[in-house]
């Protein structure tokens, strides 16, 4: 019987070990950044959402008219998307949209209708504007959204019929 116990116990702590290593996963050198990582409510290591690290070169890649959207709040966002595309060209989502959606960056949030579905991308844009607006660098932007600095953003003023922005 001491024979099975020790079988039970043995085989317990391989299992608790198990789904610990479950958890984790290799993070491409792409994810990585010294600004910190991004963790899952389960605490498990999410990344850096895929991002370009360069600066686009002209033609940039067109965003939707904001006047296709009815309410206030998605003609604010993507009229402020469209002036900043390559500073969105080079930033996360924190939506994860790169996973679930193939998208290689938060511009492409905003080429198509993702962007007005997603409050993780609409404070990102917002973020990224006003940040662009100090004279933030892409990289400082970057640095800022890896950081959680998105989830403050104050979204109110932009849901008024004329933001002014």
């Amino acid at each position: 019987m001491k024979g099975k116990h020790i079988a039970f116990a043995a085989l317990f702590g391989l299992m608790v070990v198990g789904s610990g290593l479950a958890r984790l996963r290799p993070v491409p050198a792409s994810e990585t950044s010294a600004a910190g990582m991004q963790m899952d409510m389960s605490g498990a290591d999410m990344g850096v959402p895929s991002y370009h690290a360069y600066a686009l070169k002209p033609p940039f890649p067109a965003t939707l008219d904001p006047k296709q959207f009815p309410d206030a709040l998605n003609q604010n966002v993507y009229a402020l998307a469209a002036k900043i595309k390559p500073v969105l060209y080079q930033q996360p989502c924190y939506c994860y949209c790169d996973r679930h959606a193939g998208h290689k960056s938060l511009l492409d949030c905003f080429a198509g209708t993702h962007g007005s579905e997603c409050d993780v991308c609409q404070r990102e844009a917002v973020l990224s504007y006003q940040l662009t607006k100090k004279g933030k660098t892409p990289e400082q932007i970057r640095a800022a959204i890896i950081h959680g600095d998105w989830k403050s953003v104050n979204m109110s003023p932009f849901s008024m019929e004329t933001s002014g922005r």
